[in-house]
């Protein structure tokens, strides 16, 4: 087939995978290794793995070494066909879970994937672990199939990471959306007791996790109280819904109380009074100023709906 000919017909293929094409998948349109061998050397493909190839002319795209790595895990489907069988398909998991989802800041340094039969491979750079994940656990990013982040994060922590690291990409799991914390609890447990907790408490292992994260309910407590103006707003909001004492007829027999009382606490409500009314004024804009440069590093407020939930027994 001359080269003209035989780019047209990867083009076909190469259009809708990123602009790569497998040389199993070459073959099966009439392509040999000796064609393949022939268009890189002109410069027409660029070979990017055992058996990988990219078009000269479409552009690198992002997590291209992933993207070639997991069409080689079948080379002979197309990537649309894969993505259909899912679950049943190599899915992206572990470190490059992390790296795909963009949470966490570990390495990746090797392409990991987790497949429901056991694959095997010689290359340094590829990783495979064997187990069939259900449909709940796998989603797509990016045009790859990808183990949720909830799975990902139990990975990592069966994969004996650091947990300061694992509670980083907690932590910025949760900044991006909530999180299925029932879930994630669930997988958990299996690994508690290896990590210095009891048997299945996974929801141990998850506080463990979301304190070191910096993101467990007082952590984010003491965050929003120290934001200049928030504090004061709480309190005053709080102290607004506090019933009213009438003191004369909770004690009446006793007449000089209520006097003796609202000159006792004059200056406090006074002071109360005036903070109440400065947060209430329009003029708040330092206030709001202050508060969203607090909460520039991160968002506290996604951060707290994203991993709020009430606690669960083990037994439930």
């Amino acid at each position: 087939m001359q080269s003209r000919e035989s780019l047209r017909a990867l083009a076909e293929v190469t259009e809708s995978q990123w602009g790569m094409v497998t040389s199993a998948q070459a073959s099966a349109r009439g392509i040999s290794h000796m064609n393949l061998s022939r268009l890189t050397d002109s410069g027409s493909l660029v070979r990017l793995a055992q058996g990988v190839y990219r078009d000269a002319g479409a552009p690198s795209v992002e997590h291209e070494e992933l993207r070639a790595a997991w069409l080689a895990i079948e080379p002979k489907k197309l990537a649309y066909e894969r993505l259909q069988d899912l679950p049943n398909t190599g899915v992206v998991s572990g470190e490059s879970a992390s790296r795909l989802h963009a949470i966490g800041d570990l390495r990746a340094s090797r392409s990991e994937f987790t497949t429901p039969t056991r694959k095997q491979t010689q290359r340094p750079d590829v990783r495979y672990r064997t187990r069939p994940l259900p449909a709940q656990d796998v989603t797509v990013r990016d045009g790859l199939p990808v183990t949720t982040r909830e799975r990902t994060i139990a990975d990592l922590v069966e994969d004996r990471q650091d947990l300061s690291l694992v509670a980083g990409v907690l932590r910025d799991a949760a900044q991006q959306s909530r999180l299925d914390l029932d879930r994630l609890s669930e997988l958990l447990g299996p690994l508690a007791e290896q990590n210095g907790h009891p048997k299945g408490d996974g929801d141990a292992l998850l506080e463990d996790l979301l304190q070191t994260g910096g993101i467990d309910a007082a952590s984010v407590a003491k965050h929003l109280a120290a934001i200049p103006g928030l504090g004061a707003l709480v309190a005053a909001n709080y102290l607004s819904q506090l019933p009213s004492f009438d003191f004369k007829r909770m004690f009446p027999d006793i007449d000089g109380i209520n006097a003796m009382l609202s000159k006792a606490v004059a200056p406090q409500v006074e002071h109360l009074h005036a903070l109440t009314a400065s947060i209430a004024e329009p003029a708040t804009a330092s206030i709001r100023a202050s508060m969203a440069e607090a909460l520039k590093g991160y968002d506290w407020a996604s951060i707290a709906a994203a991993t709020s939930r009430p606690r669960r027994s083990i037994e439930e």
